[in-house]
């Protein structure tokens, strides 16, 4: 299995962070066996789009909250990852204490 868990909510608290926030925190590796999505569907176009990260954020956006860390945003490049045969990809991980 490529995550730990397939989800379809946002379990934790909204945080409020906007895209300003997010670019703040510095990224770092995440390994693909530990997250829970929060999507259940991915659109392919997002996917397959070679300029996909024109308009956002480079890195995938992470939620650690209660042990577990939640793919909020990124879903598009934690599968792009995983067909290169990655196990790991680069994140910006929020900590939701």
């Amino acid at each position: 299995m490529i995550f730990k868990r397939v989800g379809d909510v946002r379990p934790y608290p909204d945080h409020g962070y906007v895209q300003k926030q997010w670019a703040a925190i510095a990224p770092h590796q995440v390994r693909l066996d530990q997250l829970v999505t929060t999507k259940r569907t991915l659109d392919l176009e997002a996917l397959l789009e070679e300029d996909s990260t024109f308009y956002g954020d480079l890195f995938a956006h992470v939620v650690a909250w209660r042990g577990d860390l939640y793919l909020e945003d990124g879903l598009h490049r934690a599968l792009r990852a995983a067909l290169q045969q990655r196990q790991t990809m680069h994140a910006r991980v929020l900590d939701l204490k």
